[in-house]
């Protein structure tokens, strides 16, 4: 785990720049071989990596200020920029599988009409599919390592590594059709041969369209404030435990939002006595302090207050 936010920056930093230019060497392999070969489930596979290319040169924007804190522009930090990048990753890659899917069907439509789709050129294939797969497993490599040696706490470096695996499966997952095609095209396959390509990239788009769209959501849910997964709450909740002992208050309530990397933590807290200031904020830095151990990042708020996060109807004024 990195000792420090620099070597934490540092490290993610570098991930996401060998990525973004082993996306737009995959990308310009994709275009190039699949015009060769009249494949326009190559194409899309460059056209994938086209997408991680611009993410990923965004990315790099977000990553050099996600971890900075409230300054007046941003009054909450730019922790949300991270779930932004997400949402608008994820979000890409659906308008690309729309575009390619609906591609794909009228291929398919033209061929049923009688319209011969252009003949596949396979003399390529092998040594793009064997150059593309091992490039993705070299991303996700380096991805995963890195995300695991800075606390598993960046969505970016974690999203980046899931898609590399994705790609890469995708890919050998379009290697593996077409390999089909051209061994069978011209026994049980041939009545399909000739729309095999984009067949594929049908096959490929229900395939990938599941995963991103958990991942917009996700983004979505995060943008809206929806409470954290129960996991977090659970760690938040023991972690606070000991301070809220040692000090002799009462838990009230407890609200956890997750932001990217960072966790807004809501405590809600009765001490049963008159507080200074100085005493409220030495607590608030305790629990943060003791939350860290559990969620990286996290920042706390503490409320003084005998109430939860929803004022009782009968204290609102008429």
């Amino acid at each position: 785990m990195a000792e420090s936010r620099a070597e934490y920056q540092a490290i993610e930093a570098r991930s996401l720049i060998v990525a973004m230019w082993g996306n737009l060497f995959m990308a310009a392999c994709g275009v190039v071989a699949g015009f060769l070969s009249n494949s326009n489930a190559i194409i899309m596979d460059g056209l994938f990596s086209m997408v991680g290319f611009v993410s990923l040169f965004l990315a790099r924007r977000i990553s050099r200020r996600v971890g900075a804190g409230p300054d007046r522009q941003r009054p909450f930090g730019y922790a949300a920029d991270e779930a932004i990048f997400v949402t608008f990753r994820a979000l890409s890659v659906l308008g690309l599988i729309l575009a390619a899917s609906t591609s794909a069907f009228q291929r398919i439509y033209s061929y049923a009409l009688g319209t011969m789709p252009p003949p596949l050129n396979f003399g390529i294939m092998p040594y793009y599919y064997a150059i593309i797969t091992a490039t993705c497993f070299g991303l996700w490599w380096m991805h995963r390592r890195a995300w695991i040696r800075t606390g598993r706490s960046s969505d970016m470096l974690n999203l980046e590594s899931r898609a590399a695996a994705f790609d890469g499966a995708i890919t050998v997952a379009s290697g593996i059709g077409l390999a089909a095609i051209y061994f069978f095209g011209k026994g049980p396959l041939a009545p399909i041969a000739p729309v095999g390509d984009s067949i594929i990239v049908l096959l490929l788009c229900l395939f990938a369209v599941g995963g991103y769209f958990r991942e917009v959501r996700g983004g979505l849910e995060e943008l809206a404030g929806v409470t954290a997964s129960p996991d977090s709450v659970a760690l938040a909740r023991r972690a606070l435990r000991r301070a809220i002992a040692e000090d002799g208050g009462r838990l009230i309530d407890l609200s956890i939002t997750k932001i990217g990397r960072s966790h807004v933590v809501m405590v809600y807290y009765d001490p049963g006595r008159p507080l200074s200031a100085a005493e409220i904020d030495r607590l608030n830095l305790r629990m943060q302090g003791d939350l860290h151990q559990s969620l990286p990042g996290a920042e706390v708020t503490l409320l003084v207050t005998e109430h939860p996060r929803r004022w009782p109807d009968e204290l609102w004024p008429a």
